[in-house]
């Protein structure tokens, strides 16, 4: 994962631990009911999930 650098997304969160469940979280609920973003993007949804936690589009929570 290149793009957003995970040196920057770990600053994002309280540990990394809560990075990892928040990506994780997001992915499924992306491969889920979001199928159709995917579809016109050609990213991965992990790679997608990281990029929205960076934009903040999705915030983390405990």
């Amino acid at each position: 994962m290149i793009d957003p650098p995970i040196d920057k997304l770990i600053k994002l969160a309280p540990c990394r631990y809560a990075l990892v469940v928040a990506i994780t979280k997001r992915t499924k609920e992306l491969l889920s009911v979001e199928s159709g973003e995917l579809e016109a993007s050609s990213v991965k949804a992990v790679s997608l999930a990281a990029k929205e936690i960076y934009e903040g589009k999705v915030k983390i929570s405990l």
